[in-house]
């Protein structure tokens, strides 16, 4: 299933349409080299410690009402000691940032369960300045061991890009993405589903013919403060549904093709559930207007307490800084298309 959901976050990202503008002199695509990464250990003080490498740049010069599309993929493996993996993209410009980080544990090459030892992530999102400006977007591998030891991870290759860079706005100039606010939706027993993360109802252009639609969420198996049995696992059902609207307030349409559903052992901790619609219709008739909202429904099904992880709070900004920044994490966006 992990390497399933993996190639598709992959895969779908090549469905929307590249538009190039050479307005920036710098690139807007840029290719991981191979290399061994350190996975620094856990400190015996208590304190935490992560290494931060940056891998590469791309550059855009945007106007005041544009917004582009950035994927960023990295893929790890033959870690020595269960390691964290982060896949973090920082997007900044002249008085603003945009960030955002996707991750997972990756297991000790050579275990019991090689699904969860070779590990390809995606993280990708909209960013719209809202100035004209020169955007810079950085990718970072992000890791530490999950041991007194140091450990090493090889980065097996990569790239980011630019995958569009004139994305189209709803009706109010704004781009239609919504993250998750900082902390942890807890789910189990007692709450069991969520509509997280959700973009609420936008209205789209006349003459838009459809939507591109991502749900990216980063889910934990044992919510922070809980009681957690380490040898289980948590089992969740994800759904991205997208609703058009009536002028009326009642829906015209609804799709929910796009779901996976994920069983995520302890050690694991935390992982990426990519979903993706990528030909949603915009309908004119019947009543139909251009009017739609989207989310991801999460539906605990059984075992260890689960979450829905928000924005990540005070990451360094490289390794041993004392500068700190947030990146947001579970998200979704919608690209239209005409």
């Amino acid at each position: 299933m992990r390497r399933a959901l993996s190639l598709l976050a992959v895969l779908t990202t090549v469905l929307v349409a590249v538009v190039h503008v050479p307005t920036a002199a710098a690139s807007t695509s840029v290719g991981f080299e191979p290399r061994s990464v350190l996975g620094p250990g856990v400190p015996r003080d208590g304190s935490s410690d992560q290494n931060v490498v940056e891998l590469g740049q791309v550059s855009l010069r945007m106007s005041s009402t544009q917004t582009a599309y950035i994927v960023s993929v990295m893929r790890v493996n033959s870690a020595t000691i269960r390691t964290l993996f982060d896949n973090e993209v920082v997007c900044r410009w002249a008085g603003g940032s945009k960030n955002m980080v996707m991750g997972q544990n990756v297991y000790k090459k050579g275990g019991t369960q090689p699904e969860w030892e070779d590990v390809t992530l995606t993280t990708r999102f909209l960013v719209h300045p809202g100035v004209a400006a020169d955007v810079t977007c950085t990718a970072y591998l992000r890791t530490a061991s999950l041991g007194y030891e140091n450990s090493t991870v090889y980065l097996a290759g990569g790239s980011m890009r630019f995958a569009n860079t004139s994305v189209e706005n709803d009706t109010r100039g704004e781009a239609l993405q919504k993250s998750t606010s900082q902390g942890v939706i807890h789910l189990n027993t007692s709450n069991p589903d969520a509509r997280e993360p959700l973009l609420p109802v936008f209205d789209l252009a006349p003459g838009v013919k459809g939507l591109s639609v991502f749900g990216d969420n980063e889910y934990m198996v044992c919510h922070p403060n809980s009681s957690c049995d380490k040898a289980k696992s948590s089992r969740a059902r994800f759904t991205l549904l997208v609703n058009q609207w009536k002028a009326d307030g009642s829906v015209c349409h609804q799709d929910s093709t796009a779901s996976a559903t994920v069983d995520v052992p302890y050690y694991v901790h935390h992982i990426v559930v990519p979903l993706h619609k990528p030909n949603f219709e915009v309908r004119t008739g019947d009543g139909c207007i251009p009017r739609v909202n989207a989310y991801v429904l999460v539906q605990w099904l059984g075992g260890e307490t689960g979450g829905i992880q928000g924005t990540a709070l005070n990451l360094t900004d490289s390794r041993g800084s004392t500068s700190t920044h947030d990146s947001d994490m579970s998200h979704i966006f919608a690209v239209p298309y005409r």
